[in-house]
């Protein structure tokens, strides 16, 4: 007796994910997933929950600013299978990098900000916070 894996349907991976289902059909016309999407005997998309593991990581990348071709080269090299982890490893460690390097310029402009906000405490415990940005603007 053969089992046969659980599938979910677009509207519950995308509620499932927070991706719409026009992002979800993107997705898929752009190939970003590992394995070809199935379809049900009517032709609608059926998803495994390995996919929308996938997609859960798909998201992240995203959200950290990785371009759809960099996941797309990194699926692309998954379908290749053994003997591409290095170029894999070396797509994901750039990635890293250009993160990182978007941390630290985060954090410098948080020191910014939070310098203006304890400029904006102390004058307004001053009770002289009208006259900010009147002269310009006071970066100390």
């Amino acid at each position: 007796m053969a089992v046969t894996e659980e599938t979910l349907s677009i509207g519950t991976v995308s509620a499932r994910t927070g991706l719409s289902a026009h992002t979800l059909r993107f997705y898929e016309q752009e190939g970003l997933f590992v394995d070809p999407v199935r379809r049900d005997s009517a032709g609608r998309r059926m998803f495994t929950h390995r996919e929308v593991e996938w997609l859960r990581v798909c998201v992240r990348l995203r959200e950290t600013g990785m371009s759809l071709p960099d996941i797309r080269r990194y699926v692309e090299l998954v379908r290749q299978g053994p003997g591409t982890e290095q170029e894999r490893f070396a797509l994901l460690r750039g990635h890293e990098a250009k993160v990182r390097r978007q941390v630290a310029q985060l954090q410098e402009s948080l020191g910014v900000i939070e310098a203006k906000v304890a400029t904006y405490a102390r004058h307004l415990e001053q009770g002289t916070a009208d006259g900010l940005w009147r002269e310009g603007p006071e970066c100390d």
